[in-house]
């Protein structure tokens, strides 16, 4: 599986140190913890990039060392491609394909302005900012940027663009009990870059913990647009009776598995409801997995969420390895192209997902807009495929978030966040890092575990 259009130059190894990071406003950057005493790192994994792209090599607190490749797309900007991680005493495993944002649409509340800004200008290219120390105190890694497409024409210039930082990922773990308290902190890999578009600035940041998880995540700030005031109606009085347009941020991202191999995964889909019984002291709610056998959409609802497993590829218990795609938050939409196009309405007023499951094709890269003879969006993908079992599966992952302005967007605004995370269920037994004495805790724990410390 192979990306068009990926402008990407260079090969370094990001060598392997801990670095300091900015990370959000509520997190402070310091020097990562080390990992627990008797923890071993793990050896990378053994990768190949595509011809110029730049390898990266980074073992965490946990002793797990997560391996990736990294490239810059003219439309795309950032896509990460071949993600490995090896728990610390084990074999690398394969995660993870290709992972970017695939499409983001800005629709203003009045109904006078609406972007997508992929496919109309790109995160890449002159797009991409330069990064400097006053940002990125870590690693700045430097591609070759065309200043026209995909460099084919033009000039090309080589920038440091992509900021790779080793932070302090807060508390890992706290246990007091009695038989062999423990605590400690961690460490995570975070990779971002940033994209100037018309008057914002986007951060498209991932963040690779030592527990395994993925953080997706697209940051925006730079300024309001100065031609789009309105009314009270749709938008926020910011000044002097100077309403800011509401708008929104809708993001899709496309996840392309590789969990455990190229193919062989499964979709299924966690629901937990109330059974309307009453236990000795709580209500009782009964949850299950079903499976989801073809391409399709489906929305998020309270204690939903879905994983992606290969049931070929087992962990030390002889489970399924798996992976959770976790939606923190997100305002549901659909996308007005997918609604109307040339005036006419085609698709169902049910068309918006949360999250749509199909089968890898390098015609489908777009969430919307797409240009090929493959479909318009992700309604189409999963149309074309429904009679296809799901084998190599692709994630389209939506969020959205509704940006009402507030005094305080003035200026430059504060960064606001949106995104999902992926996190693994059953990867392993157990914790990569296990403190002294916790061993052998791997279902019900001995006797000894049960006296409830004070």
């Amino acid at each position: 599986m192979t990306w068009p259009r990926i402008a990407i130059a260079g090969a370094v190894v990001l060598a392997l140190c801990i670095t300091l990071g900015l990370t959000r406003p509520w997190e402070r950057p310091q020097q990562g913890p080390a990992a627990p005493t008797g923890t071993a790192s793990a050896a990378p994994a053994d990768i190949t990039c595509e011809d110029g792209a730049q390898r990266l090599d980074q073992v965490l607190s946990s002793g797990a060392t997560w391996s990736l490749c990294s490239s810059i797309d003219p439309d795309l900007g950032l896509v990460l491609s071949n993600i490995h991680i090896t728990p610390p005493g084990a074999e690398p495993i394969s995660l993870i394909d290709t992972l970017s944002i695939s499409q983001l649409e800005v629709p203003y509340d009045d109904g006078g302005r609406n972007t997508y800004d992929i496919t109309e200008a790109g995160f890449g290219g002159i797009k991409m900012k330069t990064l400097g120390e006053d940002v990125c105190p870590g690693d700045r890694l430097s591609f070759d940027i065309p200043n026209i497409g995909d460099g084919t024409y033009g000039k090309t210039e080589r920038r440091e663009v992509l900021c790779s930082s080793v932070v302090d990922g807060g508390v890992a773990y706290h246990s007091s009990d009695r038989v062999a308290p423990a605590a400690a902190r961690r460490t995570d890999l975070q990779l971002f870059t940033v994209s100037r578009v018309g008057w914002y600035e986007y951060l498209t940041e991932y963040t690779f913990g030592a527990d395994g998880s993925i953080d997706v995540q697209l940051g925006a700030t730079g300024d309001l647009s100065p031609v789009d005031y309105s009314d009270a109606d749709h938008g926020s009085d910011i000044g002097q009776d100077e309403h800011a347009t509401s708008h929104s941020h809708n993001a899709v991202w496309r996840v392309d598995w590789a969990l455990g191999g190229p193919s062989g995964m499964q979709v299924e889909q966690y629901d937990a409801e109330p059974t309307g019984e009453m236990g000795e002291n709580a209500p009782i709610i009964a949850g299950s997995l079903t499976r989801l056998e073809h391409p399709t959409t489906a929305d998020w609802q309270e204690r939903r969420w879905w994983r992606v497993l290969n049931p070929e590829v087992l962990n030390e218990d002889g489970r399924p390895i798996s992976y959770e795609i976790d939606l923190a938050g997100t305002d549901s939409f659909t996308f007005v192209d997918e609604q109307t196009q040339d005036g006419a309405h085609v698709h169902d007023a049910g068309a918006g997902y949360d999250v749509a499951f199909t089968n890898a094709d390098d015609c489908q890269i777009y969430a919307v807009k797409n240009d090929g003879p493959c479909g318009d969006g992700v309604p189409d993908f999963v149309a074309e495929g429904q009679g296809e079992p799901l084998d190599d599966v692709v994630s389209w992952v939506a969020v959205g978030f509704h940006h009402v302005p507030r005094d305080e967007d003035q200026s430059p605004m504060e960064m606001h966040w949106q995104g999902f995370g992926l996190v693994p269920r059953g990867l392993t037994a157990q914790r990569f890092d296990l403190p002294e004495g916790h061993e052998e805790v791997n279902g019900v724990p001995d006797s000894e575990w049960h006296e409830e410390p004070t």
